[in-house]
């Protein structure tokens, strides 16, 4: 019987595989997926010393078979730090065997040793199978509305 998949957090060096993941999840939500134009800027958040970006990596047999990130933030209205769940993924090959459950768990675990008062994240409503895992796991909704205004440019780039 084989084990399953791994769960380790990335780095720089893991960008391939965290770029092919999210190229993927991007499509499934039917979202832009810009991170592939800027390969090094997703390296240096992960890689910065503290990282402004914090992602894990499921693998099989060295193979990312899914991914989940987030980032350190706070919240005004609690006056105190949250994780911001940005992504969790598992390819479709790969899903209903609790891969999911180890990404959460990871981000559980990092966001309570770093003494969180809350991880909040977001789903497309119609993504009914992620609404179900999360509810499961105890989170609760909240009904609002979440915007996005691109801005020109590149903010990241430094023009070099």
């Amino acid at each position: 019987m084989r084990a399953g998949p791994a769960i380790r957090r990335a780095t720089g060096i893991d960008v391939p595989a965290l770029l092919s993941l999210g190229a993927e999840h991007a499509a499934f939500e039917q979202l832009h997926h810009r991170a592939s134009q800027r390969p090094a800027a997703l390296a240096g958040a992960l890689d910065s010393d503290p990282p402004r970006l914090h992602a894990w990596l499921a693998l099989q047999d060295d193979n990312a078979v899914g991914y989940a990130s987030a980032t350190l933030d706070y919240a005004t209205l609690d006056g105190a730090d949250y994780l911001h769940m940005d992504c969790l993924y598992v390819r479709e090959a790969w899903r209903g065997q609790a891969i999911g459950l180890g990404l959460w768990h990871a981000i559980r675990e990092f966001a309570q040793v770093r003494r969180c008062a809350a991880i909040q994240w977001q789903t497309p409503s119609w993504n009914v199978h992620a609404a179900r895992f999360y509810r499961r796991l105890g989170a609760a909704e909240t009904a609002k509305l979440r915007y996005c205004l691109p801005l020109p440019g590149d903010v990241n780039d430094s023009g070099a």
